[in-house]
């Protein structure tokens, strides 16, 4: 038994074929296993077919429940008759074995011929009659170094002869089995006897034990079972039967073949492969079309041709298999700087590369990829990568969006001539607004838009878009001032383009009418609240003013049409008129509709003005009592009378002389005429009297506006132009002359004046009695004055 595993790797180490299972390392022996290494294997035939003696271990997760294609099952057939035809005619080698056992399926689905351990060479090679040595079956060998009896010829019992006709009797029972669930025309369990008389019933085969195998290979199967060894047909026969002349295994044998080509000839089968890949299964492409496809990346000129069938085959891809089978050869070919139809192709596929591509492997091999897209001067390759940008947008980092992709794109838009491309660059910002944050679009995207150098329609939507965008985004927004100084200067004038449509100017007066009622709305709530903190802030200032003390306003003139228009502006402190108060006047009544603060010098200057306030107000403030109150009379002290007082005592008036014979109750003063003055209408002669109580009454007459005292004599002057006015001499020679008559008053009680309070009065006024009021700051300062 070591003698026939020894021979068997052995042999199999000394042929090269493409149907032939490749020895990568020769046999090793210890004292515990022969072992050798091929190339790599999925699974023998048999495992495929259900039986586990010499399953792998463990078994790859791919054997379970794995079924053969049609055309799997086709091509293999055909690789296993070109590998015993490559036998038979070039080697000079039987097989003598030939059973799923011995039929290995790699890793890309191929089948290729094994176990060489009862093989048989020729030994007369110089004769054109082939001579092959006939060993007998021993039963009493272990079946294991013998061959399989179920598929072994029956001329290996019947006539003891063998030749390659036999290895094709093995081929058709592997045909059988293949349609017969695994299971052979006669299953003799290693047992010589039953073989001996199962061949013998071959002779008599009937058609229906044959109806498991498909109608386009059972006439051939029939003849590949026949008793007769000449009427069986070759390996080279075999592969030229119809039945193989089917799309897919002559898709399969080319890509086989493909080392053979040119590349003209490869570009045109290229070029019809897509039509044939949608009919082929999908575990046929990935195992069997892609690695053909894989090995022409090394060729840049194939490129173009085989991307778009690899690509093709990787829409039914799992994400899986896409990063385990695809993924690892694409990647130099994304790297490639040259070719634009690469860069075009991968465009037109990056839905696919993104939904399959892992996210790490997306930043640094497709990203670099899009960039290159970008500043491509192609404008389908430019119009296809804005198109799909947005689709991945949330793997892409905020430096590498920020410094990288938002860059390119406006200056993709700003720089391009065709209209198509720019519109593409606005949506294409447009669709990754949701990804950026609020200040980015501030700072980034909004300021760019009115730099770009056109105004066609297409254009200014593209343009309306982001900013409606930006606009109504919960998580973005568009400042008030950003909105009044940048936005609505750039978007009044888009407004009256020609080319505007009915429906586009309506969608560009909507967003400027929205973003001008944010404008006012935020704007009032500003200076509402800010009117509010200055009220409250100058509340201190407009107490200073005495609620108690009347204000003198005048009556509001009536507006012309030209004042009504500038009425409600803000304007009535810089516009003159009668009814204009001064805004220091304003400022020292406390005047709360002014909008501006106080500064320090005006707050030291109110502060100042409260102090003297508050001194008047501590001044006692004593009202006379009527006669009726039957209350004594308390004198009161009048500012005004002091001040009236103080100007007589500055004139220095002394007394004439009387004459000698004349006393102060003669006929002299009797019959003397009384002087009517009038006193002036200025303020100046109405402060200027200076009484002196008498206990007589006297009558003051003057024009209308004056007033008569009967309580009490007033003796004085008038004061014009801040000089004392007497009576002239000429009309009464002596200040006795203006004594009353009726009144007997000795001199010494003339020099002790009674004292009655001073009433002011208003010159408008009829004398009543009346409680003294204190003057107002206003008012004293204009009897000052």
């Amino acid at each position: 038994m070591l003698e026939t595993l020894r021979r068997g790797v052995s042999q199999l180490t000394r042929l090269r074929h493409p149907q032939i299972l490749i020895v990568q390392h020769p046999l090793e022996e210890s004292r515990e296993s022969l072992a050798f290494a091929t190339e790599p294997v999925f699974a023998s035939l048999a495992n495929i077919l259900g039986s586990t003696e010499n399953m792998p271990s463990p078994p790859p997760s791919q054997l379970k429940n794995y079924k053969l294609y049609e055309v799997e099952i086709k091509y293999g057939l055909l690789q296993v008759g070109e590998g015993l035809a490559f036998l038979h005619s070039d080697v000079k080698l039987l097989h003598h074995n030939i059973c799923p056992e011995v039929i290995i399926v790699n890793q890309q689905g191929a089948w290729k011929i094994f176990g060489f351990d009862f093989c048989i060479h020729n030994h007369n090679t110089q004769d054109s009659q082939p001579y092959w040595p006939f060993v007998e079956y021993s039963p009493t060998l272990h079946p294991m170094a013998q061959p399989c009896l179920d598929y072994l010829a029956p001329e290996y019992a019947l006539t003891l002869s063998h030749s390659p006709a036999s290895d094709m009797f093995s081929l058709g029972m592997l045909i059988l089995a293949l349609h017969n669930s695994g299971q052979p025309l006669y299953n003799n369990s290693g047992d010589w006897s039953s073989y001996k008389r199962n061949a013998c019933e071959l002779k008599q085969l009937p058609t229906s034990r044959l109806q498991c195998v498909t109608e386009g290979l059972r006439e051939f199967v029939k003849m590949m079972l026949n008793v007769t060894p000449e009427l069986r047909p070759d390996a080279h026969q075999f592969s030229k039967i119809e039945f193989f002349e089917d799309v897919g295994v002559k898709t399969l044998n080319y890509l086989d073949s493909l080392f053979q080509w040119d590349n003209l000839q490869k570009s045109q089968f290229y070029k019809g492969l897509p039509q044939i890949i949608q009919n082929l299964p999908h575990r046929v492409c990935i195992y069997r079309v892609l690695p053909c496809l894989m090995k022409e990346f090394v060729n840049p000129t194939m490129v173009p041709f085989v991307l778009p069938n690899v690509l093709l085959v990787s829409e039914n891809c799992s994400k899986d298999e896409f990063t385990q089978h695809v993924l690892p050869h694409l990647k130099p070919v994304m790297k490639m700087q040259d070719p634009i139809q690469i860069l075009l192709i991968f465009m037109q596929k990056m839905e696919l590369l993104l939904k399959l591509t892992p996210a790490e492997e997306i930043k640094t091999d497709v990203l670099p990829m899009l960039y290159r897209a970008l500043e491509s001067d192609a404008q389908q390759i430019q119009e296809l990568c804005l198109s799909v940008l947005p689709t991945f947008a949330g793997l892409i980092d905020y430096p590498a969006m920020k410094n990288a992709l938002l860059p390119r794109i406006k200056r993709l838009c700003i720089a391009t001539s065709y209209i198509s491309v720019r519109v593409n660059c606005l949506v294409c910002v447009g669709k990754l607004l949701e990804h950026l944050d609020k200040w980015l679009v501030l700072d980034e995207v909004l300021p760019f838009l009115p730099q770009i150098p056109s105004r066609e329609p297409a254009v200014l939507m593209g343009i309306l878009g982001i900013y409606k965008l930006a606009l109504t985004h919960k998580k973005l927004g568009i400042t008030k001032e950003l909105m009044a100084t940048k936005i609505l200067p750039f978007l009044m004038p888009l407004s009256i383009e020609n080319g505007l449509t009915l429906n586009q100017f309506n969608a560009l007066m909507t967003v400027i009418k929205e973003m001008v009622s944010r404008v006012e709305g935020e704007h009032r709530t500003k200076l509402e609240q800010l009117n509010s903190i200055q009220q409250e802030s100058k509340s201190v200032p407009m107490n200073l003013t005495n609620n108690n003390s009347p204000q003198l306003v005048s009556a509001p003139q009536p507006q012309t049409e030209l004042d009504q228009m500038f009425s409600g502006l803000g304007l009535d402190n810089f516009m003159g008129g009668n009814n204009t108060i001064p805004t220091s006047k304003s400022q020292i009544n406390g005047n709360a509709n002014s909008n501006t603060s106080l500064s320090l010098q005006e707050k030291q200057r109110f502060a100042r003005q409260q102090e003297a306030q508050q001194r008047l107000q501590a001044q006692p403030v004593l009202n006379p009592l009527t006669p009726a109150q039957n209350k004594p009379q308390i004198q009161v002290k009048d500012l005004t009378a002091t001040l009236v007082e103080n100007n007589l005592n500055q004139i220095k008036y002394s007394r004439p002389s009387i004459s000698t014979g004349e006393t102060v109750g003669g006929t002299g003063w009797q019959n003397a005429v009384t002087p009517s003055f009038k006193p002036a209408a200025s303020p100046q002669s109405f402060g200027a009297f200076q009484t002196a109580p008498v206990a007589s009454q006297w009558q003051w007459q003057s024009s209308p506006g004056t007033f008569t005292s009967s309580q009490q004599p007033v003796l004085g002057s008038m004061v014009t132009n801040n000089q004392p006015v007497f009576p002239s001499p000429h009309q009464t020679s002596s200040l006795d002359s203006l004594l009353p008559t009726a009144a007997k008053i000795p001199m010494n009680r003339m020099q002790t004046p009674i004292q009655q309070p001073l009433m002011t009065m208003s010159p408008f006024q009829q004398p009543q009695q009346q409680s003294t009021k204190a003057l107002s700051s206003s008012e004293i300062n204009d009897f000052l004055s």
